[in-house]
């Protein structure tokens, strides 16, 4: 494993990520300690938890470089954040489907987990991936937008929906770059992660504060 880790040319923070590491992770936890009152309990317990684990994250990821991406664990954690995130707003604004996107919610988390737990030669882990952070991203991009044009919420608040086609693109840029079958080079990926990082959080602060 360590040979396999070692094979590829090591990139190293530049003082330009750690800066835009460090931004992000203050204005994550700025989502954590206050960004997200107001709301009823599950949406609030859904938005720390995903921003917590976005906290986390960064966090790891500026002490430890990018090395922290090649974990196992990296797929899982990343699917969290998308599906934790979009079942607040389904809680919020859809009632009438809480109940189904939360079983949703459960069963893709627990699918996920799974398949990438247990080897798999087949394209199966793939699929649930794609399909798991497909329609989390979409939620997170579509629900904010259309609920802005219908006149429910503030305009603004459509920027939630930018953050979360950002999240969506990043996730599965660094999904797919786990099980190796990268939609860009690694290299490319590593250089705008930070700067991805950052804008998707820039964008879900300011929806969740001004809309």
């Amino acid at each position: 494993m360590n040979v396999a880790v070692h094979s590829r040319p090591l990139m190293k923070l530049s003082p330009l990520d750690r800066v835009l590491l460090l931004l992000t992770i203050v204005l994550a936890s700025y989502q954590v300690a206050v960004g997200i009152d107001g709301f009823d309990t599950l949406p609030i317990i859904a938005y720390t938890a995903g921003f917590g684990v976005l906290l986390i994250a960064v966090l790891l990821l500026f002490i430890l470089g990018f090395d922290v991406l090649d974990s196992p664990v990296v797929v899982v954690v990343s699917t969290i954040i998308p599906l934790t995130l979009s079942l607040g707003l389904v809680w919020q604004h859809l009632a009438s489907f809480r109940t189904s996107y939360l079983v949703f919610t459960i069963i893709s988390f627990l699918a996920v987990t799974v398949t990438r737990s247990i080897p798999m030669k087949n394209k199966f882990p793939v699929i649930v991936l794609a399909i798991t952070h497909g329609i989390a991203g979409m939620t997170i991009f579509l629900l904010p937008i259309v609920l802005s044009i219908q006149g429910a919420v503030k305009p603004p608040f459509s920027l939630v929906g930018v953050g979360g086609a950002l999240i969506g693109v990043g996730g599965l840029l660094l999904s797919f770059l786990k099980t190796g079958r990268p939609i860009l080079s690694r290299e490319t990926i590593l250089r705008l992660f930070p700067a991805l990082l950052l804008l998707t959080t820039a964008f879900f602060a300011a929806g969740f504060k001004f809309g």
